[in-house]
């Protein structure tokens, strides 16, 4: 005997299932990201570069990275740019591995890296900042 969905179309077997609905934030959560990656990356490497045509490397970072300016745009390049790599990430994740548990898994593996990470690197500035 045939299962009833059997006699149904792909189509039919479809409709009436939406979507989950998470798709669009994520797309423009990642867009938005890397739209705020490009100032912040371009001030990042210039004074990347600034820094290193520079004399004493160690005093020059510190007394560079101690202007509440630039501590703010590091915080801010820091979080931006490790929220943007667990975005694209996750993606990577969704379309390869499919496995459902392993997917799982590996995706809050890797935001609870990035927050880690992130975290990390503000902690960091922040001791720089303030002469720890």
């Amino acid at each position: 005997m045939l299962a009833a969905n059997n006699l149904r179309s792909p189509l039919g077997r479809a409709r009436g299932l939406g979507s989950a609905k998470e798709g669009l934030h994520h797309w423009w959560a990642q867009r938005l990201t890397a739209l705020a990656l490009v100032p912040l990356a371009v001030w990042f490497v210039a004074g990347i570069v600034h820094l290193a045509t520079g004399g004493e490397p160690y005093e020059a970072f510190m007394a560079w990275i101690a202007n509440p300016c630039n501590a703010t745009l590091m915080i801010l390049f820091l979080g931006v740019a490790f929220h943007h790599a667990q975005l694209g990430m996750q993606v990577v994740y969704e379309d390869y591995i499919s496995c459902q548990s392993w997917r799982t898994a590996a995706i809050v593996l890797t935001k609870f890296a990035a927050y880690g990470f992130a975290a990390l690197g503000i902690v960091s500035t922040l001791i720089c900042c303030f002469g720890g």
